[in-house]
């Protein structure tokens, strides 16, 4: 059996978050573990509130997990605090986990605060250098990287400059763009790759940077090279928005029953 490890917040709605990246694991074949960052009381409306894990307790959590159920690939979602990040980046350093892939979750979709001050330069010093993929949507992008993200052209530059900052490759996604196209745009140090779909009706919906990120991971979990592995995470991620439901008075659900094709 293969595993995969999820460091992430847990939502209590389900649809993002540690619950959104085991759906996903078990959706892509692999046996998912985690690492919770965080606890967070919130709905497909907001987040409400929001409590940090001590780091030393995430320590915990990583080193068990390394000596008995060792990853096969990991991705990091919510980290909560610069400490947080610090406590991560040691432990995947200390028991040499990788791949890693690291989607940057600075606030929610809602535009909730989900990291404490100074976490974004943590994880830029501390993260990237480590992962074999970094994730960010726009906005996380521009707080990584100081550039201003709002075209495919500049999602390319960020790109660029997210590997030049020791990433090994970074997908910037472009669902935040407006238009009647969403464009994803991946740069591996050597080649430019964009992925370009018609935008699918319904308006927004709740976890999908995680279901990506996560779907990612599984697949290299399972031996899948990178651009592949990318491919296949943004199609599955699209059927999950297409076949996606309203059980909230909010934004909606990914429907993580999608076939992964």
């Amino acid at each position: 059996m293969r595993i995969a490890l999820t460091i992430a917040g847990s939502d209590s709605g389900g649809g993002a978050g540690i619950q959104a990246d085991l759906k996903t694991f078990e959706r892509f074949g692999v046996l998912g573990t985690s690492v919770i960052t965080a606890i967070t009381a919130q709905d497909t409306r907001a987040v409400r509130s929001w409590m940090a894990v001590p780091p030393a307790m995430v320590a915990a959590q990583l080193d068990a997990l390394a000596a008995d159920l060792r990853p096969h690939a990991v991705k990091s979602g919510m980290l909560a605090g610069p400490d947080t990040v610090a406590a991560i980046a040691e432990g995947l350093a200390r028991h040499a986990l990788a791949p890693y892939v690291l989607d940057p979750v600075l606030a929610a979709t809602s535009g909730d605060a989900l990291a404490a001050d100074g976490t974004a330069g943590a994880v830029r010093t501390r993260l990237l250098p480590l992962a074999a993929l970094v994730t960010p949507n726009l906005d996380e992008a521009e707080r990584l990287t100081g550039l201003t993200v709002r075209d495919a052209a500049a999602m390319a530059r960020a790109a660029r400059a997210l590997v030049d900052a020791g990433a090994k490759a970074a997908l910037v996604t472009g669902g935040h763009l407006g238009g009647a196209e969403v464009v994803d745009v991946l740069w591996d140090g050597r080649s430019l790759r964009e992925f370009r779909a018609a935008r699918l009706p319904g308006g927004a919906v709740h976890g999908t940077g995680c279901a990506l990120s996560a779907a990612v991971a599984a697949q290299l979990a399972g031996g899948r090279a990178l651009d592949d592995a990318v491919a296949r995470a943004i199609a599955w991620v699209r059927a999950a928005i297409a076949g996606a439901s309203s059980p909230g008075a909010g934004k909606r659900v990914l429907d993580f029953s999608a076939p992964p094709g």
